[in-house]
């Protein structure tokens, strides 16, 4: 199945930032391929895009694998994968502010087609949030790795095993001491098995977010327990892809896009962030992936 990607799309830089680590459990990129497990209308697939073309003048291809799927499915799948990886979103605007920016132009030019990925469900969100606050990327990732270890669902095909992300009711009927076993402190565990009640009651939806402007979305987030600033902010970006939102007092965030902006005041790094206005998300995507292109788990785009 080919699905339509504005140009220019880099799927390898994509799927990287959404990834955030290449040992990424859910997330899978082989070098040529973005492979993912998901359920879509009760049915458990395996999804398989690839970029048959170039950067400049992309074809994207979607398989589905684990059976054949109806009309139905195969049309929510493409869906899902369209939403994830922001196959129809115009990034003209953001990289021209972003090469307008000596310091950050050769980044943004070798990151050039990325698309700033979302998760493909609210809690999914919430639960590569909670684990995050206030500990490093590192340790967060293996807190998520154990949830999904511990409480996510599997799907083999041709003897390899592929997991899936655990559902919120899962985690909302799950006890306190099991949360804990996945690296959690109790505050965390409460908060995250609470969040996941309230989604999978239907009292919190995306869609009731995304009717909202960022700024209410955020106090609407920070009524939630275990829900500040920072995680509000980073749940709509990495959530609902609200670009126009930084999550500040990101150290790890803020640490890359100093470095990489040489700026060596806060002040300055918040003055830089506040000036790409509707481009501010941007920034932390920017910062993300430069530690992966440094790391050489993303290739350039080529020069145009």
């Amino acid at each position: 199945m080919r699905l339509p990607a504005r140009a220019p799309f880099h799927l390898e830089a994509t799927v990287r930032v959404l990834q955030r680590r290449a040992g990424n459990l859910i997330d899978r990129w082989d070098g040529q391929r973005y492979r993912r497990a998901v359920r879509v209308s009760g049915r458990t697939m395996l999804l398989e895009v690839r970029n048959l073309g170039t950067v400049d003048t992309p074809e994207v291809a979607l398989t589905i694998a684990g059976g054949k799927a109806s009309a139905r499915q195969s049309a929510q799948a493409a869906h899902l994968v369209q939403q994830m990886l922001g196959l129809d979103l115009d990034t003209a605007g953001a990289q021209r502010r972003a090469e307008a920016e000596p310091a950050l132009r050769e980044t943004a030019r070798a990151l050039r087609g990325m698309r700033p990925p979302r998760y493909p469900d609210l809690f999914e969100t919430f639960a590569n949030v909670i684990p995050f606050q206030q500990v490093s990327l590192e340790a967060g990732m293996s807190v998520v790795a154990h949830l999904i270890q511990r409480f996510g669902d599997r799907l083999v095909i041709d003897g390899s095993t592929y997991h899936l992300f655990p559902k919120a009711k899962t985690v909302a009927s799950a006890r306190i001491a099991s949360l804990r076993a996945c690296g959690m402190s109790v505050r965390k565990s409460e908060a995250l098995q609470r969040i996941a009640g309230t989604i999978a009651a239907g009292s919190l939806t995306g869609e009731e977010l995304l009717l909202l402007p960022s700024t209410d979305a955020i106090g609407r987030l920070m009524q939630l327990s275990g829900i500040g600033p920072w995680s509000a902010a980073l749940i709509l970006l990495r959530g609902l892809r609200r670009l126009d939102v930084f999550p500040q007092a990101d150290t790890g965030a803020e640490g890359s896009l100093a470095k990489l902006l040489h700026l060596r005041s806060r002040a300055s790094l918040s003055r830089m962030i506040e000036s790409f206005g509707e481009y501010r998300g941007y920034l932390y995507f920017y910062g993300l992936a430069s530690r992966l292109l440094a790391a050489e788990l993303i290739h350039p785009a080529p020069r145009r």
